[in-house]
């Protein structure tokens, strides 16, 4: 699969809420070390499941609305959207099996 898109406040809802599949968004910040960490482990997750879940990133300092739209207070923060519709958040550069459990219990889908 591709590199994980950049999006920003102008084409969230295109990219999200209007996405036919799940789509988890990963808040970032490029000062931020966990953020650095989750990333490539991301990217990883985003090429096992070969577009059956859409992954975004938003860095927060260039996008403080969405970040506050999702009153999200720290980061790394992973948004799970099904539906067009927030179904989970977790907060932290959390293991891959962790991740993985999350979008099992989120989207009712597995590797």
């Amino acid at each position: 699969m591709g590199k994980i898109a950049d999006i920003n406040e102008a084409d969230f809802d295109a990219e999200v809420i209007k996405s036919k599949a799940p789509v988890i968004v990963d808040l970032w910040a490029e000062w931020c070390g966990p953020c650095r960490i989750l990333g490539p482990l991301l990217q990883e997750i985003s090429d096992e499941f070969g577009g059956r879940v859409k992954f975004v990133k938003v860095n927060v300092d260039h996008n403080q609305a969405l970040a506050g739209r999702f009153n999200v207070m720290s980061i790394p923060t992973l948004l799970y959207f099904n539906g067009g519709q927030p179904v989970g958040q977790t907060v932290g550069a959390l293991p891959k099996n962790d991740i993985l459990a999350k979008i099992e219990d989120f989207f009712k889908i597995t590797l």
